[in-house]
Order: C-alpha cells, then sequence, then structure tokens
C-alpha cells in the first residue's frame, strides 16, 4: 500500500526570496511527470518575523520567538505534517519552535552535519560562509566539534564584508559587484584551510555560484530532505 505523502510546512520570510528560492528548488527535485506529482506545500512567506540580527547580533532587537512559534502553530493547524525553516540563524530558535508544535520540525543544522559525515567521513576541517549571527551563537561550530571537525571562518575583515553581502542580496541586489565579492570571500576561506566550504546562508545560497571549490550548500540538503520526506523516500525525521 503506498504511503500518502506528507506535507511540509515552510517557516519562511527570512528572507522572503530565500523562501522562493527553496521552493524552486524542492520543485527542481521533485520526480514529476504532471503536477499531481508535485508536492503540496504550505508556506508562510512572512518577512515581518523580527530581525535575527538585531536580535543576536546588535542585542537590542524585538525576540523573534513569539512569531516563530505563532507561525509554526498556524503551520500546524492549517495542516502541515512536518515544519522546515529555511534560514539558519532562525535555528537558534529550533528548541522553541519545536516545543510549542505537535509535529516534527527539520533541524538544518543536524542535516547538515550527518550530511558531511555521511558524504565526506575523512573531513576535519569545514569551512563555513554564514550570517555573523551563526557564528556568535555557535550554531554549526559546536556541532561539528562534537563530530570531530574543526570550523574555519572568514577573517573578521572578511566577515564584516559577507554580512553586507547578505544584507545587499535582501534588498535585491545581487549584481555583478555582489558576486565578485563573494567569490573572493570564498577564494580567502579556501586559502585559510577552509575546505569543503559550507554555505550557511540561505541568502548566500540565492547567488548559485558556480566556483572552483568544495562547495556544500544548506539549502540544497534542507531541499532534498523536503523531498524525501514528503515523498516517503526515508523514513522521516
Amino acid at each position: 500500500m503506498t504511503k500518502k505523502e506528507k506535507v511540509p510546512g515552510i517557516l519562511g520570510g527570512m528572507g522572503p526570496g530565500a523562501t522562493i528560492d527553496l521552493m524552486q528548488r524542492i520543485l527542481r527535485l521533485t520526480p514529476a511527470l504532471d503536477d499531481k506529482d508535485h508536492i503540496r506545500c504550505i508556506i508562510d512567506n512572512n518577512p515581518k518575523v523580527p530581525s535575527r540580527i538585531n536580535a543576536i547580533i546588535k542585542g537590542n532587537g524585538e525576540d523573534p520567538v513569539p512569531c516563530l512559534v505563532d507561525m509554526a502553530r498556524r503551520l500546524e493547524s492549517w495542516g502541515a505534517d512536518f515544519l522546515a525553516i529555511p534560514c539558519n540563524t532562525a535555528h537558534s530558535y529550533y528548541d522553541a519552535v519545536s516545543s510549542a508544535v505537535n509535529i516534527p520540525v527539520m533541524n538544518l543544522i543536524d542535516l547538515v552535519v550527518t550530511h558531511v559525515k555521511t558524504h565526506k567521513p575523512d573531513c576535519r576541517k569545514i569551512g563555513v560562509l554564514a550570517s555573523t549571527a551563526v557564528l556568535m551563537t555557535g550554531l554549526y561550530e559546536n556541532r561539528f566539534h562534537d563530530n570531530g571537525i574543526a570550523v574555519v571562518y572568514p577573517a573578521r575583515k572578511f566577515q564584516e564584508r559577507l554580512l553586507n553581502i547578505i544584507r545587499d542580496i535582501k534588498t535585491g541586489n545581487t549584481s555583478g559587484e555582489v558576486v565578485n565579492q563573494y567569490v573572493e570571500i570564498c577564494g580567502h576561506l579556501h586559502s585559510a584551510g577552509g575546505e569543503p566550504i559550507l554555505i550557511a546562508c540561505t541568502e548566500l545560497s540565492m547567488l548559485g555560484c558556480h566556483l572552483p571549490f568544495d562547495m556544500i550548500d544548506a539549502a540544497e540538503i534542507l531541499a532534498r530532505e523536503i523531498v524525501a520526506v514528503s515523498k516517503n523516500f526515508h523514513d522521516g525525521i
């Protein structure tokens, strides 16, 4: 007997372009011959979620948790079978979201670490491109450390430039100049011993650059897992 497809609920809007990018990835990765073969998704593409950067980096912003919890509960009430959060930084609040609902919530950080352990078992060092808030909270650093993998971040001046690039992308600026700066930062991180390089910001994933480095994209890993769980390709979360 064929199992019923599961319906993912997406806590989106962080930023809205990154959520659209995730949906495009899900569409591309879904095996389909017709409309009916694609996955029903329930998306709250809510750009009004309080700034994670203001809350974590500046320390003076509104707490995003009440908004994220409200979104999660609404998605559950609308029929979602599980939830996904296409924002690395927002996983600082993962426990609060997960404990607020009665359905599973994918943990992007865990998915990425498991991917690296499975597909790169000899990896002992990884470069991470992410919002400064991810660095401050140690989201990836702590999890990788527990698995014997050291994390390399861009040097401070490059990290500051990377945060500005993320802000530029949020405004819709993906110009050649933005891409060139991003490529330069990737080259710097590679030279500093960061390989493979993890794209741990869904805004950066939107650039879609093909670089001569060993790159791992957290957004692609999340999209693949959403398809796999929705289609019952494995037992799930």
